[in-house]
C-alpha cells in the first residue's frame, strides 16, 4: 500500500509516519507544502527520511498560497467572527491541492493528515480532497488509533527515536505561514491565561515596538495590493514585505475563542501583520470607490463568505459563485491608502483613487456650494418619517 502523508516534521505528522508504516504495512511518501512557514521545511525532509519515508517531497506553494487563496479572500474583505483572518483555513485547501497531485503523479492508495478529531483541518483536508477526487481513500490516524493526546505522542515518539519538537518550556502548538502564526493547545486551552511572552514569531511586543510612528502607502488594483510604497511586488513578495513593516511595530495581534466548525468553542492566539495592514488599506479604497448599496450588500456577506472558508468549503459551489460576486465588485477598488503603524495599532489616514472616486468634495464640504440644496432633505426626512408618525399617533393612543 502506497500513502501520500501531509507532512510538517512536527510531533502528530512524525509519529503518524512511523504509525502508518506499522499500521497498514504500507510505503509512505511525505508531502511539505512550503507555505512559508520557514526553515522548518528543509528540516521536515530530512525528518520525514530519517523515520522511514520512502521518499519526502517539499514543493513551494508560497506563491499559489497568496495568489490563489490569500488575495481573493482580501477581495473579498473575509474576516471569521470579527477577528480572524483566516490563515490557517487558507492554506488548508492549496496544500491539499498539491498533496492530491503527488497522490496522483505516485499512484498512491490513499493519503494521510495529522489533523486531530476534535479540529477543523481533518474538514477542510477532506472536504478539498474529495472535491478534487471523490473517490480518494483518507487516513485520519487521530481519528482511529489509541493515542489519547500529546503525551501519548511524546511516548510513542520517544520509544522509536522520533525526534520532537515540543517540550516543557514550549507546552503548545503551533502552525505557520506566509499569512499568519496560529497558536494552541497546551496552556492556552485556559481562556484566562496570558499568552506566554516570547511566544510570539512575526511580531515584536508593541510595548517594544518603535517610539515612532511609520506611515505606510498600499497601491490597490482591481481589489489586490501591487505595491507599497510605491514598488510594485509579486503577490507573495508584497505580503513578506508588508509582514516585515508591520511585525516591527508589533500590528496583528489577536486573541480569540472561536466557534470550531465541529461545535467546539476553542481560544486561538494569532499574528497576521502584514494580513492587518492590507485589510484595513484594503477597506480605506473601498471606502472611495464602492457605491453605499454595493458596499452594504457585500458586508452582509462578508460572515457567510469566512464562513465558508472557515468551514472548509474553499472548493464549493457556492464559494465559488461567491467569490465571482466579490471580484466583480473589486474591479472598481484601485487607488491607494496611506497607514499610520504604531505600537500595535493601525490608523487609516488617507485614501486616494484617481478614476474610481465617487467622493465629491463640492457636495460633501459644510462650506457654501452649488451642489446640494439643504432645504431638498425637509421632503426627504418627512417620507421617511411618515410610517414612524403613524406608529407613534398608535402609541400615543394606547397612552390614552
Amino acid at each position: 500500500m502506497k500513502i501520500v502523508l501531509a507532512y510538517s516534521g512536527g510531533l502528530d505528522t512524525s509519529v503518524i509516519l512511523a504509525w502508518l508504516r506499522e499500521t497498514y504495512d504500507a510505503d509512505v511518501i511525505a508531502y511539505t507544502a512550503d507555505v512559508g512557514q520557514g526553515d522548518e521545511v528543509a528540516e521536515a525532509k530530512e525528518k520525514a527520511l530519517a523515520t522511514g519515508a520512502v521518499d519526502a517531497v517539499v514543493e513551494d506553494l508560497t506563491p499559489e498560497f497568496v495568489a490563489d487563496a490569500v488575495f481573493p479572500a482580501l477581495r473579498a474583505s473575509a474576516i471569521y467572527e470579527g477577528y480572524y483572518l483566516l490563515g490557517t483555513s487558507l492554506a488548508r485547501p492549496i496544500i491539499t491541492r498539491g498533496l492530491m497531485r503527488v497522490a496522483k503523479a505516485s499512484g498512491a492508495d490513499a493519503i494521510a493528515h495529522g489533523a486531530t478529531g476534535k479540529g477543523n483541518d481533518q474538514v477542510r483536508f477532506e472536504l478539498s480532497a474529495y472535491a478534487i477526487d471523490p473517490n480518494i481513500k483518507v487516513i485520519a490516524p487521530w481519528r482511529e488509533w489509541d493515542l489519547k493526546g500529546r503525551a501519548d505522542c511524546v511516548a510513542y515518539a520517544e520509544a522509536r527515536g522520533i525526534p520532537v519538537p515540543v517540550t516543557q518550556e514550549k507546552p503548545y502548538s503551533m502552525d505557520a505561514n506566509l499569512l499568519h502564526v496560529s497558536y494552541e493547545g497546551g496552556i492556552l486551552e485556559d481562556p484566562w491565561a496570558a499568552p506566554p511572552k516570547g511566544m510570539f514569531r512575526m511580531t515584536v511586543d508593541p510595548e517594544d515596538a518603535p517610539d515612532e510612528p511609520e506611515w505606510v502607502t498600499v497601491t490597490f488594483e482591481n481589489g489586490n495590493p501591487i505595491a507599497i510604497n510605491d514598488e510594485k511586488l509579486e503577490p507573495h513578495e508584497l505580503l513578506a514585505r508588508a509582514n516585515e513593516i508591520a511585525g516591527r511595530h508589533g500590528v496583528g495581534r489577536i486573541d480569540i475563542v472561536e466557534n470550531r466548525f465541529v461545535g467546539i468553542k476553542s481560544r486561538g492566539v494569532y499574528e497576521t501583520p502584514g494580513g492587518t495592514l492590507l485589510y484595513h488599506a484594503h477597506r480605506a479604497v473601498e471606502q472611495i470607490t464602492l457605491d453605499r448599496e454595493v458596499m452594504h450588500l457585500r458586508d452582509e456577506l462578508i460572515p457567510r463568505y469566512a464562513e465558508m472558508v472557515y468551514n472548509g468549503f474553499w472548493f464549493s459551489p457556492e464559494r465559488r459563485a461567491l467569490q465571482a460576486f466579490m471580484d466583480e465588485i473589486q474591479r472598481r477598488v484601485n487607488g491607494e491608502a496611506r497607514l499610520k503603524l504604531y505600537k500595535g495599532g493601525v490608523w487609516i489616514e488617507g485614501r486616494r483613487s484617481e478614476n474610481y472616486d465617487l467622493y465629491d468634495h463640492a457636495t460633501a464640504t459644510f462650506e457654501e456650494d452649488d451642489v446640494y440644496d439643504q432645504a431638498d432633505a425637509t421632503g426627504f426626512i418627512r417620507l421617511n418619517a411618515l410610517r414612524l408618525r403613524k406608529l407613534g399617533e398608535e402609541l400615543l393612543g394606547e397612552g390614552e
